[in-house]
This record gives C-alpha cells, sequence and structure tokens, in this order.
C-alpha cells in the first residue's frame, strides 16, 4: 500500500510541479515553452511519472482509480518480481528525481515572508503518508480521529465549497508545505543535502516555496519506494479479514495535496449509515483566500494581466484538485 501512495505522490507531485506550476516561476505560459530551452528536464519530469504511475499499476491493478485495494489489505498477494522490474536502471530514475529537485530550487522563487498556519500528519520515526498524530505548527497536536473536534465548518453565500478553520478561527493550511515544515527532520538525507545546498530548509516561509515541497516529497518518495521493494516479503495471505458488526470509525492519509480525512458509522450487516469525507484542497479553501490578500502588494498596483497572473499563480500554490482548478478565475478590479 505505501508504494502504491508513495508512487501517487511521484506522478501527483510531478505533473504539478513541473508541467503547471514550474512555467509560473519562469514566466512562461507552458511546459513546452520549457522544453524549449530545457529538454532533459522535461524528458525527467516525463520519465519519473510514468515510473510513479507504474508503481501504482503494479500493486492496485491499474495507475487511475486503482481497484487493488480492499479493507485489511489487497485482493491477491503480490509477489516480488511483480515489483523488481520498478528497480531496474533505479539509477537513471534516482538521477531524474534529483534534476528536477535541483531544477526546482534553482527557481526565481518569491522570498516574501507571512504568518502560515501548517497541519498535517507527524511522523515519529518516518516521513508521514499512512499514519501519524495530527499535529500544527502553533504547538497543537491530537490523535487523528479527533480531527472533528478541532476544526469548524462554514458554508459562504458565495460558494459551494464549505470552509475550514481552526477553532480559534484561523485558516490552516495542509499539504506538502505542512508536511515538509512539521517533519522536515525525516526526510531522506540525499534530499536534505540538495535542499540545503540551496539555501532550502524548515520552515519555508511562503507557499509559492511549496513548489520546493512537493519537488523535495517526489525524490524522497522515489527513495522509499526502493527500501520498500528490497524489504519486502510476501505476507502469507493479502488481507486480513474484517469481522462484520456495528462500529464507527476515522483515519487519515496523506494525500499528495494533503490530510485526508474519512469517518464511517456502519450497522450490523456493515452498511454505511454515515459518512464524513474530508478533502485536502477543501480544507485549503479559506487559507486559498486570506493569500490573496497577504500578496496584495504584487497585485494592488500592477496592471491587470499581471495581478490576474499572480492570483493564478498564487491559487496555484496550493494544487487544487482537478474539479477546483479547472474552474477559471474572473478578475473584477475596482480602483479609486
Amino acid at each position: 500500500r505505501k508504494i502504491a501512495f508513495y508512487g501517487e505522490w511521484i506522478e501527483s507531485h510531478v505533473l504539478h510541479f513541473m508541467f503547471l506550476h514550474a512555467p509560473d516561476f519562469l514566466g512562461r505560459h507552458s511546459i513546452f515553452d520549457i522544453a524549449k530551452e530545457n529538454p532533459q528536464v522535461v524528458k525527467d519530469a516525463v520519465g519519473l511519472r510514468k515510473w510513479g504511475n507504474r508503481a501504482i499499476e503494479i500493486v492496485g491493478g491499474r495507475p487511475v482509480h486503482p481497484v487493488g485495494f480492499r479493507v485489511g489489505g489487497l485482493h491477491r498477494i503480490i509477489k516480488k518480481e511483480e515489483l523488481l522490474p520498478l528497480l531496474k536502471n533505479f539509477n537513471e530514475v534516482e538521477k531524474m528525481a534529483r534534476n528536477l529537485l535541483e531544477f526546482v530550487v534553482n527557481l526565481p522563487i518569491p522570498e516574501i515572508e507571512y504568518d502560515l498556519v501548517l497541519m498535517s500528519l507527524k511522523g515519529d520515526r518516518e516521513y508521514p503518508i499512512l499514519k501519524g498524530v495530527v499535529a500544527n505548527n502553533l504547538g497543537g497536536e491530537f490523535p487523528e480521529d479527533d480531527l472533528e473536534k478541532n476544526i469548524t465548518v462554514e458554508q459562504k453565500i458565495y460558494s459551494n465549497a464549505l470552509h475550514y478553520r481552526l477553532k480559534n478561527g484561523r485558516p490552516y493550511i495542509t499539504g506538502p508545505i505542512a508536511r515538509f515544515n512539521l517533519n522536515y527532520d525525516l526526510l531522506a538525507p540525499e534530499v536534505k543535502d540538495i535542499l540545503e545546498k540551496a539555501g532550502y530548509k524548515a520552515p519555508l516561509k511562503n507557499t509559492y516555496q511549496s513548489i520546493v515541497a512537493r519537488a523535495a516529497e517526489t525524490y524522497h518518495a522515489v527513495l522509499e519506494i526502493k527500501k520498500l521493494i528490497e524489504s519486502y516479503s510476501e505476507p502469507p495471505q493479502p488481507y486480513i479479514e474484517a469481522e462484520v458488526r456495528a462500529g464507527k470509525g476515522a483515519a487519515i492519509s496523506e494525500a499528495p495535496r494533503g490530510m485526508l480525512y474519512h469517518y464511517y458509522e456502519v450497522d450490523e450487516n456493515g452498511r454505511i449509515v454515515y459518512a464524513n469525507i474530508i478533502p485536502p484542497t477543501t480544507q485549503n479553501y479559506a487559507a486559498m483566500e486570506e493569500d490573496i490578500i497577504k500578496v496584495q502588494d504584487l497585485i494592488v498596483n500592477a496592471p491587470r494581466e499581471k495581478a490576474q497572473r499572480v492570483v493564478e499563480m498564487t491559487i496555484r500554490n496550493y494544487d487544487p484538485c482537478i474539479s477546483c482548478s479547472v474552474h477559471a478565475i474572473k478578475l473584477k478590479i475596482l480602483r479609486e
């Protein structure tokens, strides 16, 4: 399961930070403009994303909406020889991940600083992806099934999306920059070496630097998949049988975009009678809106085209999910 989840981080992160976000920092319209100037880094992005998709496919049955998982484990035992092709030419795979991180840390990223409230899972001995306690950079820490007790939700009259905040009313950010700042010491040494040579380490100071966190997590995920395959031994059975009974439970995993919360109540027949899913993009809405205010100095006196570009770039820092990101921004400017 971890191999597939890390594969998802890789394919999702690379798609966002190379194909959608990097052009913003270079003043380019698309990845095709970057390809003309630096074809190798684009080839690395395509190759690494393909490798991440392959990791998902081997474990989950297909790279998009995988079907191999079930309650208690997987539908079948994954044989070690099925995973070994991922290690073929691994030096080239690692080189691609390293090259992409080195490319990102050298981008002209805005150096403005502003207050960030961050929340993610916090790992004990490993960078969190499937388990941990929920922590924030204000000193708060609580079990993952207590998330709803520690946040508030509101419906805005101008939006169909729910907006989440901490109990103190402050918006919070979940996602790579939150994981990075709260778990920096748990990143692979190879990753931290590149970061620190370029002058980056926790805490990152603004959401534009989230692109650095994504590239760092991508390289880390590549190294973790290698370790998991090398240490893997086939289990006696693919899943643990779950007893059907009434109950309730909650858990959080770290999706590429941030904390993904699931809560379910089931009856004695195993039917779900209540469910609540809080995806990361929803948790980030309030922070996205506040970010536009934080960067107002870059917008207020700018020409319309530049102002719109800054707004779009600021929202793209959060890598909104597909259903959110396809909406166009209608910019209305009122000048005194």
